[in-house]
């Protein structure tokens, strides 16, 4: 695998052609279709399993890997697609996350798997963004129990991502009986209240546990006193323990006389890592040296997390140099798909102990 050339603009032109497909996280099936018609032809099994994962099995159970590729973006359906490319750049929404891990993952795997049958499951994911709940890989993790994962993004090939971050979401929505503004003048306001719970949550945030207001809305005019307003909080960290404890003191919440507030979960992502001496990390990171690729390791929110969380090792690796990730403007490096090939091939080599293809043929 280590010798095996590829072609990186045959990848870009797949990156291009995904990411400009409508694919947000709940309407993938356009993406995955697109999928079963590219591989048509390749080697190995394809199925769609119940959560609507695209399945691609090299060899029959147990897998001692499984490749984790999310197909979803962050973008609405109203996004205007459409990728550029520019002084070295591919640009546009999604192209990084993570079309061009999809791309690469098709490249290497015609290219290197074409062989014997090996414990390999790919799986093009779904609902990995947004709110999704990592609900792609949990089902995979769950159905396949391979006894490693590996992860792969678009972005961040300079690192190893052995830690997940995990997350908590929320949406708060405080009602009451709103008014005229100068009539009803003393009644509470719904807006002002949750204005006020929104400054108590992000004053007692911290670097280890982060918070982010992420959407506000509420009210009807600027002359009516507020009866609604709700807010979608994010709390992140690295520490599944100080995510628990925050979670608990939601019950502790509350808001002025004359209003109600509920507490809507609407997503967790469970916080894990790997050891840096697992043997996982260790073939990983022997894969990277012989890719010219750095040790470094980082932290991350990825499929991983699912894989974690079930007890299965597992780590994220991104497989370009790119900027402005879940941004319209997100771009890559197009110079830096064919070293993300390079290092997906040799890690593969590297986990399952594969021969490389050019010593085979």
């Amino acid at each position: 695998m280590a010798g095996t050339a590829f072609d990186p603009a045959a990848i870009a032109a797949d990156a291009v052609a995904l990411a400009e497909l409508d694919g947000g996280t709940g309407r993938e099936r356009v993406r995955t279709d697109w999928l079963l018609r590219r591989l048509h032809n390749a080697p190995g099994r394809r199925r769609v399993d119940d959560a609507g994962n695209l399945v691609w099995t090299f060899g029959p159970p147990p897998y001692r890997l499984a490749v984790l590729v999310h197909v979803d973006d962050v973008f609405g359906e109203a996004t205007a697609r459409g990728i550029t490319e520019r002084d070295g750049w591919l640009s546009g929404p999604g192209i990084g996350d993570n079309a061009v891990a999809v791309a690469t993952t098709v490249a290497v795997a015609e290219s290197d798997l074409a062989g014997p049958a090996v414990p390999l499951v790919i799986v093009f994911t779904v609902g990995e963004e947004g709110l999704g709940g990592l609900r792609g890989a949990r089902h995979a993790c769950r159905e396949l129990a391979p006894e490693a994962v590996l992860a792969l993004e678009g972005h961040g090939i300079d690192r190893v991502f052995t830690d997940a971050v995990g997350s908590l979401r929320v949406q708060l929505t405080v009602t009451g009986p709103g008014g005229h503004s100068w009539w009803d003048r003393g009644r509470p306001s719904a807006v002002h209240d949750l204005v006020r719970l929104l400054h108590e949550i992000i004053a007692s945030a911290s670097a280890e546990r982060p918070v982010n207001v992420g959407m506000i809305d509420g009210g009807t005019g600027v002359n009516a006193i507020a009866a609604r307003a709700s807010a979608t909080v994010e709390w992140r960290s690295t520490d599944q323990a100080q995510l628990d404890r925050q979670n608990a003191a939601l019950a502790g919440l509350d808001v002025a006389a004359g209003l109600r507030l509920s507490v809507e979960r609407r997503d967790s992502r469970p916080a894990g890592s790997v050891p840096l001496t697992h043997p996982l990390v260790a073939a990983v990171q022997r894969a990277r040296r012989s890719a010219g690729l750095p040790a470094t390791t980082a932290d991350g929110s990825t499929d991983a997390n699912a894989a974690l969380a079930a007890g299965i090792p597992a780590v994220a690796l991104g497989c370009c140099e790119g900027e402005n990730m879940h941004a319209p403007n997100e771009r890559i490096r197009a110079d830096s798909i064919a070293t993300g090939a390079r290092q997906l091939s040799a890690v593969l080599q590297e986990v399952l102990e594969l021969t490389p293809r050019a010593a085979r043929n």
